[in-house]
């Protein structure tokens, strides 16, 4: 079995000293990764916060000390007319007393006054540690009470991280401090001038967008307690006319689940500044007046990630290698196929139902089988019962048709069984509410924040709605064998005032169910947790850090999907994206499709099924079972493989691959969305083989028969008029250069469907 072999360590940390002509100390770090060809330097020049110099492939060894000395005098602005005596050059945490005019990013308060900090370095240090570079610096304000401690990471991938802890230096008989925002930041070079970013909504998350970076700010919030459908799971800034397959291009993520920000900045003075971070309400952090060592007296951001590459493969390659090394378990264990019943049956169950369902996802190859929302309480459509995670007698009497039995019964027959969950939220109309208002998040007592899907958020930062909730999950969990839990969370957070504590509860929330997945993981070794937000709308690496896998959206109609899942990859590897295959006409969208182009839109991920299998004719049963025995052969490598997509000026297709580590083979889907405005569509390039090897190009069997193509009655290619020389069993062969270049000719297919490919080295 295939298993995710991490990039060789051989880390790099120097650092050194000096002091330039005009008198100015200088201290550097450097920081490089070898085998993930990439580098990261710093300079702290004086007693001054650390400036950027240096974020992209390694640099030279010799006279590499010299070079970074040298880099402090060589990037230093000089003063310019009408402005400040120091012209604005953005250190990682920039502020007015730096020359920083831009938007302010460091806001803290004490006593209701804005404090402004200029920080003094008081130790740097950089060492490597479990293989990954550090270098933390300490810096205060010691007349204001305010210490920072910034640490950045290069990890073995190449991903490079940043955080600061906050610390309060008054005693107790100060005022609080109170954290406003602290938005950290990497420099960018002027090459930089175009950004991409997503937009979205419920059922199309991940639309990408592109602008120029110009003079001002762009910036993308999310103030819904999770980063909602709209989020941009990167901001990517990088040379103009940057794609997947080339252009330097730098990303920033915010590993938060709660509310954050990314950001882009350039001001008439100086370069471009990525980044981001937390976004908190007023009186959300206060740091009481206490010795700096007490962790209550301080405040730590999220980690901001940020990824260099050449290209936007390069970037979300760090990002996949981040993942697995956090999931070993993700290769270990090949993906179980699901059947999740949500579409199959909504909120319908019944016993004999789901376990004729579970006898057919059997038969076509399913390993898991997910009962979705309905199942508690008096859950029989979505305006009561939630909260009450209690099994409904009326639904499942204790005896043969319970749930445990349904729970035994699924796993007798060798398939894992999975539960869904909402434990975040609250209908009104449930026990719960009724006995405990005061768990309901509300600014007040006496009105509760508008409604979402008719519920509203349950309080997890009191301590006891936060032990009723893990009560619950824990035992069912142990009572019935759960495997696997589906969390759910459908309510946008908005007016998020604690009862409890009497201030804003996002960022206590956001910990709080941090605290509730670790501690079910603990219990319950082995246990997967899946991360929906009603579909996609909470997927960031803070989540990631728990979660074995996510659901990318509620939409699972192919056409809609084949960007979702595209985009939605830049950060998270294809086996952590739940793909499922769908009815059709689908649910969302009513768009009908062909089976063949449902399930080559699954086949990449973690693939599942979200379909009634009871209502299908045995045919589309045998072509679903033979299309999960394909995938079966490939998803141990799918855990391991370089995911890669092709930039093709053709705006109707796409063409999406996972690649060998040792680029050995690939395999690789073509995607005809619509019709084209070259007919048949051009030849389109296949990314990441070698340049110097020859391949085997073949139809993945499963894909052979394109739209009929191969039946005695027929000898054309899908809505060819001749055949496609080369689409036959016995394939064709290529050199690596030749398919990065001018590539190959795809079947021509009617819109809404997609064939599958493999390239194999000879």
């Amino acid at each position: 079995m295939p298993k995710f072999s991490p990039i060789p360590a051989n880390p790099v940390v120097e650092h050194g000293e000096g002091v330039t002509a005009d008198g100015t100390r200088i201290r550097t770090v450097y920081m490089e990764q070898t085998a993930a060809n990439m580098a990261f330097a710093l300079v702290i020049p004086g007693d001054d916060m650390p400036r950027i110099v240096h974020w992209g492939r390694p640099m030279p060894a010799a006279g590499r000390d010299a070079a970074l000395l040298h880099a402090y005098a060589a990037l230093k602005p000089q003063r310019v007319s009408g402005a400040l005596d120091e012209t604005a050059w953005p250190s990682v945490l920039p502020t007015q007393a730096e020359s920083w005019i831009g938007e302010p990013r460091f806001v803290v308060r004490r006593g209701d006054v804005e404090l402004f900090c200029g920080f003094t370095v008081t130790d740097v240090t950089a060492d490597v540690i479990d293989d990954v570079p550090s270098v933390t610096v300490s810096a205060e304000d010691a007349e204001q009470g305010v210490r920072v401690l910034w640490t950045a990471e290069l990890e073995q991938g190449g991903l490079i991280r940043q955080r600061v802890t906050v610390h309060n230096l008054f005693g107790a008989d100060a005022a609080p401090l109170e954290i406003g925002k602290v938005e950290l930041g990497f420099a960018l070079p002027a090459s930089a001038t175009e950004i991409l970013t997503t937009t979205g909504h419920h059922l199309r998350e991940r639309s990408p967008q592109r602008q120029p970076l110009t003079i001002g700010r762009f910036e993308k919030n999310s103030l819904t307690g999770r980063p909602d459908f709209d989020a941009s799971l990167l901001l990517t800034a990088g040379v103009p006319g940057f794609g997947f397959e080339h252009g330097e291009a730098y990303a920033v993520h915010v590993g938060w689940s709660g509310n954050s920000c990314l950001s882009a900045e350039r001001l008439p003075y100086t370069t471009g500044v990525i980044g981001g971070g937390e976004l908190l309400f007023g009186g959300e952090i206060e740091l009481d007046g206490a010795d700096s060592t007490d962790s209550e007296a301080a405040y730590t951001t999220p980690w901001v990630y940020g990824s260099f590459g050449d290209g936007l493969n390069e970037i979300a390659a760090r990002f996949h290698d981040h993942l697995r090394r956090l999931h070993p378990n993700l290769s270990a264990k090949p993906r179980p196929v699901i059947l999740n019943t949500w579409e199959a049956v909504y909120f319908n169950h019944d016993f004999d139902t789901l376990k004729a369902l579970a006898d057919k996802a059997v038969e076509v190859g399913v390993e898991r089988f997910v009962v979705d929302d309905g199942w508690f309480g008096s859950r029989r459509d979505d305006t009561s019962g939630l909260g009450d995670w209690q099994i409904a007698q009326e639904v499942w009497p204790d005896g043969p048709k319970s749930l445990k039995a349904l729970a035994d019964y699924v796993h007798g027959v060798g398939l894992e069984f999975g539960l869904w969950f909402e434990p975040e939220m609250v209908n009104p109309d449930s026990d719960v509410a009724r006995a405990h208002p005061e768990w309901i998040l509300s600014p007040t007592t006496g009105r509760l924040p508008m409604q979402g899907r008719s519920q509203q958020v349950l309080d997890l930062t009191n301590p006891d709605a936060a032990a009723y909730i893990f009560d619950c999950i824990d035992s069912l969990v142990g009572e019935l064998g759960i495997d696997y839990i589906k969390w759910d969370h459908n309510k946008l957070v908005t007016e998020a005032g604690s009862r409890f504590s009497g201030r804003p509860a996002v960022h206590a929330q956001t910990e709080a169910v941090y605290g509730i997945w670790r501690r079910l993981k603990e219990n319950h070794p082995g246990l997967e947790i899946e991360s929906c937000s009603s579909g996609g709308g909470r997927v960031d690496l803070g989540i990631l850090e728990y979660a074995d896998r996510i659901w990318a959206s509620d939409c699972v109609d192919p056409v809609e999907r084949a960007d979702i899942q595209r985009y939605t990859s830049l950060l998270v590897p294809p086996e952590m994206i739940g793909e499922h295959v769908g009815d059709s006409p689908a649910h969302s969208t009513r768009r009908a499709t062909s089976q063949e182009m449902r399930m080559a839109m699954a086949f990449f991920g973690h693939l599942g099924v979200e379909w009634n299998l009871l209502k299908q004719p045995q045919e589309n049963l045998d072509l679903l079972a033979e299309w999960i025995a394909e995938f079966k052969k490939h998803r141990e490598w799918f855990a391991i493989d370089t995911m890669v997509h092709t930039d093709s000026p053709d705006p109707a297709v796409r063409v999406d691959g996972v690649v060998k580590p040792d680029r050995s083979a690939a395999i690789y889907r073509f995607t005809q969305l619509t019709t084209s405005a070259t007919y048949p569509a051009a030849p389109v390039r296949l990314p990441g083989l070698k340049s110097d090897a020859n391949y085997l190009i073949q139809p993945v069997p499963v894909s052979l028969d394109v739209e009929g193509a191969t039946s005695p009655a027929r000898e054309t290619i899908g809505n060819g008029q001749s055949a496609l020389g080369w689409w036959t069993a016995d394939g064709t062969v290529m050199n690596g250069a030749q398919l990065a270049s001018y590539g190959l000719r795809m079947p021509s297919l009617h819109p809404a469907n997609a064939v599958l490919f493999w390239a194999i080295e000879v």
